[in-house]
């Protein structure tokens, strides 16, 4: 029987899968996240994405291996993980009080093939005070997140609209992936004796 595998080290990420009554493996992939030249918010995810399930084909020819990458973009400039204190506040200065997009791409390696998809979420966050901005980096969560903020943590005080998927901000767009999931098979286990 076929195991799936997480190729990833967000605990977010497994978290949602367990959601849906998945125990996955998680085995990280070792990619390379830099952004190449003239590479769109959304060419870039679907890139890492793939990237992480394939880098772990080799090792797992039997299985399933999903990967999964999120990023938040503002007129077509790529926010990632903030390095410091610093990136994070420019972050915030720049996305404050204006819709931008969350992009989280899935990648599902199954049987040779790389099933895709993208998701698409618009966001809000309001203006935040320089002593905000501090106290949130200073808690400690924002320091290994797309755009320097979690929806699902502290950081849902700074959210003002929502547009899309709360769980693909998150990182991983539940409905997508266990449809993507199911189509490939492996649907969610309190559903696999369904017709």
């Amino acid at each position: 029987m076929s195991k799936l595998i997480l190729a990833s080290a967000s605990p977010r990420r497994l978290a949602l899968l367990r959601q849906l009554g998945y125990d996955p493996q998680v085995q990280v992939a070792d990619v390379d996240e830099t952004p190449q030249a003239g590479e769109c918010p959304e060419r870039l995810v679907q890139r890492l994405a793939r990237s992480k399930a394939t880098a772990l084909a080799g090792s797992h020819p039997e299985n399933l291996i999903l990967a999964a990458d999120t990023v938040v973009a503002l007129a077509g400039q790529a926010f990632g993980k903030a390095r410091d204190a610093a990136e994070a506040y420019a972050m915030y200065a720049q996305l404050g009080g204006k819709d931008h997009q969350v992009h989280t791409a899935v990648a599902l390696l199954h049987d040779g093939q790389v099933y895709e998809l993208l998701h698409s979420s618009t966001v809000r966050l309001r203006s935040m005070s320089p002593q905000e901005m501090a106290d949130y980096w200073a808690s400690g969560e924002p320091a290994d997140k797309a755009g320097a903020y979690a929806i699902q943590g502290l950081g849902a005080i700074f959210v003002e609209h929502l547009q899309g998927s709360f769980s693909g901000v998150m990182g991983l767009p539940l409905f997508e992936t266990a449809r993507l999931l199911s189509q490939c098979g492996f649907p969610p286990p309190a559903f696999s004796g369904s017709t």
